[in-house]
């Protein structure tokens, strides 16, 4: 658009804000008509200082960019692959969620054997690494053996 045009379209607003300006200070008094002068103010300062420009070709790029967003199939096909990759994730959580409790519950149950040792330990003795999950609230241990650990842990300050 060229300059003839945007003295125009000042012009324009700046009518419609005077109206506007003229039935505020007559229905709802002085206070709300020097507020709609201030808007009827703000498009020719706006022309003046070459702002109106600005903000038409900003809303101009920005409608482009929600409608070319809108309307293409690549991106609503990208969309659709983030929303899958998210519900991978989720459901590869709980899935791994159930498998750590299933393999504590069986650890559970076949703790002691018929010599008497314990099959939860790894074959140097040592309890093993899996034996706590670590996602549960406030930190509480799964396995009772590591309860004292945790609980002087807490003692110091420790967490």
């Amino acid at each position: 658009m060229d300059g003839t045009t945007w003295a125009a379209l000042t012009a324009a607003l700046t009518v419609a804000g005077a109206i506007w300006t003229w039935i505020a200070f007559r229905r709802r008094g002085a206070a709300n008509g020097l507020r709609a002068m201030g808007f009827t103010l703000l498009p020719a300062a706006a022309w003046l200082t070459g702002t109106l420009e600005m903000v038409v070709e900003i809303a101009g790029s920005i409608t482009d960019w929600a409608t070319s967003l809108v309307f293409n199939v690549l991106t609503w096909t990208g969309v659709g692959l983030a929303g899958l990759a998210v519900v991978l994730f989720l459901v590869s959580g709980f899935i791994r969620d159930r498998q750590l409790a299933r393999g504590q519950a069986a650890g559970r149950t076949g703790r002691k054997g018929m010599s008497g040792t314990t099959s939860a330990a790894s074959p140097q003795g040592l309890p093993e690494a899996s034996s706590t999950r670590p996602g549960t609230r406030g930190g509480s241990p799964v396995d009772d053996d590591l309860a004292d650990i945790e609980a002087f842990l807490r003692k110091r300050g420790i967490e």
